[in-house]
């Protein structure tokens, strides 16, 4: 199912669409598919709720995300609190188009199987090891990601439940020749300009900006001199990982935990199937009838792997002779699972069935159980160990840190001594600018919250994750309010001053173009010829009123284009056509626009489900 998945969605924005579609679930959390709760709901999407939490979470992670993609810009994106405030808005679109994709889903019966979900599990290469899936990588891994394996099974299924229903609606679009060659001429289009830059720096000393005029622009724009509600946070945290880093574990201890669970270091006999495969399809009478056809070939003495290419239905295996692979007891389906670990080398079943279909199962190989070496095992028991006895310690502070600053509620330093810690405290930070782990959406609605915020009491006991836990109570905390004029004053001043001079350089570039005569117009331009659209050379204004002019006649064309400080004056003295398309551009232009319409039916497709669905939105939002 997922390789058909896949062979759907070839486009570029199909398989960003997909991503997105993973990456926000993952985002969001499977909580939200869970339960009820009386919680405020973000969105009401056709009566089913979208939570709070489940919205702080996925946007907590959408700026975790971009903060990693953009580096230190995000820092100066983060500061405007419009920009934040329309990445939160994104993410919750987001969340009711998943919303309402799953529920269309629902309607029309789509289903992902066990069978289906176990086969993306094993053929995932994040679990595999050598090519080979490893049982105790993907545990680790999930326990690193936080899930249980039965939550993680359960997120999979609403994923590729939902893929089916994405795959389905885009990358099915096609580009005519013809578009894709008119586009290729106008991107590869040329033109020859001349340009003059008007500094508005030189007129900044002269502009004359009163602290009347700075008052009232101040007066007039308070919206932009807001500042968010801060804290800053006392607290004392347990996390079984650091206490594990202080465990010592012995060579010996390790030596008798390996001698007392021999068991659990016995690699598994692993065996090499193949299989002839007939699907289900609509007359299961009819493949019954098929595979006992084949399995009267194989007992009249036929080839076993002949057979598998010119008759299985699984066409993937049957090139390899029916080959599959090297599988562990328990990994397969039952009925197949107990057929090939009763077969002797070489031997070939009876016709068998699964959910797949009819099989005839061929066991190739047999790779025996064997004990793992202690010395082979040493490190990895020495880290069990050692987060055990974390664990056990962390359980037992964990009741401790409950018990104190619920007692003492109106300090940490008790608990903190009882456990043998330190409170420690955070920098000051907005609701949309907590850093980790305190931009944790349980930590933060504890430190907002009532008891804490304003009663000044300890928090109750929060779970970051699993075997990580604190206790917060606030240090300092600023209402929201307007930034004082004094505190902006020298900013608004320098704003005033970059505009004043600005329309100083406006009037001084108008001037010129009024005055241009391409036959006077010497050193003080400069020529670029055969200028590119995407050329990044000169600046991007200049290059943009270039290509939005109109071509010229028999005389060049004239306009002037602000920049960030400054004017400049264009010129537009020839449009050459492109040159040097090839194949190689032509189809990638083709891809382009098909990922355009793609996603063009996408938001066309969530577009029409709203419509025709109720979403209601909180009124907070």
């Amino acid at each position: 199912m997922l390789e058909k998945i896949r062979e759907g969605s070839q486009g570029v924005i199909a398989k960003s669409i997909l991503v997105l579609v993973i990456l926000s679930f993952a985002f969001t959390g499977v909580s939200s598919y869970l339960g009820s709760s009386t919680e405020a709901a973000a969105a009401v999407v056709n009566g089913e709720e979208i939570s709070e939490s489940a919205l702080e979470q996925a946007y907590q992670n959408e700026r975790a995300r971009l903060e990693q993609q953009l580096g230190e810009m995000f820092a100066a994106l983060s500061a405007d609190e419009q920009y934040l405030s329309s990445v939160k808005q994104s993410v919750l679109e987001r969340l009711v188009a998943e919303k309402l994709l799953d529920q269309t889903a629902a309607e029309l019966g789509l289903r992902v199987s066990d069978a289906q979900i176990k086969n993306a599990i094993m053929t995932e290469p994040a679990f595999q090891t050598d090519g080979q899936f490893d049982n105790d990588r993907y545990q680790a891994i999930l326990r690193q990601l936080g899930y249980q394996a039965t939550s993680f099974k359960n997120m999979m299924r609403t994923d590729m439940t939902r893929r089916q229903l994405v795959a389905s609606l885009v990358g099915s679009e096609f580009v005519l020749p013809g578009e894709a060659s008119y586009l290729a001429d106008i991107q590869g289009q040329t033109r020859d300009i001349r340009y003059h830059v008007v500094d508005a720096t030189p007129f900044i000393a002269s502009a004359d900006v009163t602290d009347e005029q700075a008052k009232s622009y101040y007066d007039a724009n308070l919206a932009q001199f807001m500042s968010p509600e801060t804290v800053s946070l006392e607290y004392i945290e347990l996390n079984a990982k650091n206490m594990a880093d202080n465990v010592t574990v012995s060579d010996a201890e390790a030596q008798a935990y390996y001698d007392e669970n021999k068991l659990q270091y016995l690699k598994a006999e692993k065996r090499l199937a193949a299989h002839i495969l007939v699907s289900l399809g609509d007359d299961d009478s009819a493949a019954k009838a098929k595979a006992d056809a084949i399995y009267a070939k194989l007992q009249a003495g036929e080839d076993f792997a002949e057979l598998a290419k010119a008759e299985s239905e699984d066409t993937f295996s049957g090139e390899q002779g029916g080959q599959l692979d090297w599988f562990e007891q328990g990994v397969m389906e039952p009925a197949f699972d107990d057929v090939l670990y009763s077969l002797s080398e070489g031997a070939y079943s009876d016709v068998v069935k699964t959910s797949f279909g009819y099989h005839i199962i061929k066991l190739l190989g047999v790779q025996p159980g064997a004990e793992a070496p202690f010395e082979d095992v040493k490190d990895k028991i020495i880290a069990q160990l050692k987060e055990k006895q974390a664990i056990d310690q962390y359980f037992g502070l964990h009741q401790t840190l409950a018990d104190v600053t619920y007692e003492v509620p109106d300090t940490l330093s008790e608990a903190a001594q009882e456990l043998g810690v330190e409170v420690k405290s955070t920098p000051v930070f907005s609701r949309n600018s907590a850093p980790a782990p305190f931009d944790n959406p349980e930590v933060l609605k504890a430190a907002f919250s009532a008891s804490v915020l304003l009663d000044g009491m300890n928090s109750d006991v929060i779970e970051i994750e699993s075997n990580h836990a604190m206790v917060v109570r606030i240090k300092s905390h600023t209402a929201a309010g307007t930034v004082e004029f004094s505190k902006v004053k020298s900013a608004i001043v320098e704003r005033l001053q970059q505009e004043q001079a600005n329309e100083v350089a406006r009037a001084k570039a108008q001037e010129l173009m009024t005055s241009f005569n391409s036959d006077s117009a010497g050193a003080d331009f400069i020529t670029k010829v055969k200028l590119g659209r995407f050329d990044q050379e000169i600046d991007g204004a200049i290059v943009g009123k270039a290509f939005q002019m109109a071509q010229p006649s028999t005389t060049p064309v004239v306009d002037t284009v602000a920049l960030a400080s400054g004017y400049a004056v264009v010129v537009l003295d020839k449009v050459n056509a492109a040159e040097a398309i090839d194949d190689n551009m032509l189809n990638s232009l083709k891809q382009r626009l098909s990922a355009q319409y793609s996603e063009g039916d996408y938001r066309a497709v969530i577009a029409t489900l709203k419509a025709n669905g109720e979403v209601l939105y909180s009124s907070a939002q």
